[in-house]
């Protein structure tokens, strides 16, 4: 028997692929994805000469405890391996959050818009998701506090928010922080969080151990290139992250990715590439859109929300003929918006290049 409130649950709706353009419209051509937030510059060639030692083992299953990485990671955050919970991507974490500390009927707090996959993991769960409006497009957290009801258990805050690309900074968070009740967890999500170069933003790990607890998120799919082999991490109070690799599935973070990842945390000339050139394509971009009479958002992500100021449904449609596959925002509640993956230099030139050429076709 299906639960009731599962009948009609909709799917995550992902960017779409380059092989379902391809099909779709049997282009031939090259195409540019600045759809799914990745990272465009490729894995670290670090990784790639790790996967490649590593494949020979294959007939083995991995490290259930991961016990290398999690060294690692603890040794880059000045943690206890103890206080770290690996995943099938950061996604994976959330969900063994909602399932440990939500109960049916219990809420769970969160901005709208802002990554669809906390409502789905809540529901699913048989919980309430709570869900208050963004202010100016950033988290309204005063709004937020109001909202909390004797039944809260989760608050979630993605930082940079996702899709508007906005941060909470230190102080906001501290004044905020001081006035929550006991009995919740506040969830940070900052899966962007390397492309952060404001120095104010809010540094999580310093309320792990205070009152309510504050979780960290991260993913390796993002700043490091390794979307493709689905690894995230939580860093948590001991107690809370025993439970989840109690209830997590065994063996979820796979071999190749256990050993890139490691690989990649070592790699410093790798990521200072990557976030050098993605700050300068974010302010680069940024600059282009708003000179074609749009208006983006200041971003601190690898993407930037761009307000059209009119339905961007025939934009983002008109692009997908010309080979650029950019995310549609209707999903998110911003029907006159687009959110643009930053790419190479070279994916940028075209993508700008191909709107060009769409606007100057009416």
């Amino acid at each position: 028997m299906i639960k009731p409130y599962l009948r009609d649950f909709k799917p995550y709706p992902p960017g779409k692929p380059i092989s379902e353009l391809k099909r779709e419209l049997g282009l031939e051509g090259p195409i540019i994805k600045l759809a799914s937030n990745e990272n465009p510059f490729g894995p670290p060639p670090s990784a790639l000469k790790a996967l490649v030692e590593a494949a020979p083992e294959l007939n083995r299953y991995p490290d259930p405890a991961a016990y290398e990485l999690r060294q690692a990671l603890a040794s880059r955050y000045g943690v206890e391996p103890e206080e770290i919970v690996l995943g099938n991507g950061s996604n994976e974490i959330l969900d063994l959050l909602v399932k440990a500390c939500l109960l049916p009927g219990e809420e769970a707090l969160m901005s709208e818009p802002s990554f669809l996959m906390y409502e789905k993991f809540v529901t699913a769960a048989g919980g309430k998701a709570v869900k208050v409006p963004l202010k100016d497009f950033h988290h309204d957290l005063p709004g937020l506090a109001r909202r909390i009801t004797e039944k809260t258990r989760l608050i979630f805050l993605d930082n940079p928010h996702n899709p508007t690309g906005s941060i909470i900074s230190q102080k906001e968070f501290e004044t905020w922080y001081e006035g929550l009740p006991e009995g919740l967890i506040v969830v940070i999500d900052e899966a962007y969080g390397e492309f952060v170069n404001d120095p104010q933003v809010l540094k999580p790990l310093l309320f792990k151990d205070s009152s309510p607890p504050v979780v960290l998120l991260r993913t390796f799919s993002k700043a490091y290139g390794l979307a493709g082999l689905r690894l995230g991490y939580g860093i948590m109070r001991e107690e809370l992250a025993s439970v989840l690799n109690a209830i997590r599935q065994p063996f979820n973070v796979n071999t190749l990715a256990q050993v890139a990842a490691q690989a990649a945390l070592k790699d410093e000339a790798y990521l200072k590439k990557v976030l050098e050139t993605t700050w300068a394509e974010r302010e680069r971009l940024t600059k282009a859109l708003g000179d074609f009479g749009f208006n983006p958002h200041p971003s601190q992500a690898n993407f930037i929300l761009v307000d059209l100021g009119r339905p961007a449904r025939p934009l983002y449609e008109a692009l997908l003929k010309k080979g650029v596959i950019v995310r549609s925002m209707e999903a998110y509640g911003f029907p006159h918006c687009l959110r643009i993956s930053i790419g190479t230099p070279e994916e940028n030139e075209i993508f700008l290049a191909k709107l060009k050429e769409v606007l100057s076709e009416g």
